[in-house]
């Protein structure tokens, strides 16, 4: 099966210990969801909030993200489908969708020599 990484955005500083008791339940009926629609999440992981990002461009190191956002990269999570159509149906039914995003991107293979 196919691989994807499904970054999950968050309104800023999205941490992790800030969720509601609806958002928790939402995802934990997450996983029987994704498995209903054929694919398994492989592994996964929260961030820790915004505010202990550090930033690296060239040699300037700074505090936070690159740059100031409404939403930030709180997690991501290696998903494996059949395919890209339903790797797409299982991103929309994840709870960051409700208020912030996520995006999908086919894992890198490399190619074969």
């Amino acid at each position: 099966m196919a691989q994807y990484a499904v970054l999950i955005y968050s309104p800023a500083p999205a941490d992790p210990m800030d969720l509601t008791p609806d958002y928790v339940a939402l995802l934990e009926r997450y996983g029987s969801q994704v498995a209903e629609l054929g694919g398994q999440i492989v592994t996964g992981f929260a961030l820790q909030p915004s505010t202990t990002a550090t930033a690296i461009r060239g040699d300037v190191v700074t505090d936070g993200p690159f740059i100031e956002a409404k939403e930030v990269v709180a997690g991501f999570f290696i998903l494996e489908a059949p395919d890209l159509d339903v790797a797409l149906k299982i991103a929309k039914l994840n709870p960051a969708t409700i208020d912030g995003g996520v995006e999908v991107r086919p894992l890198f293979q490399p190619p074969a020599e």
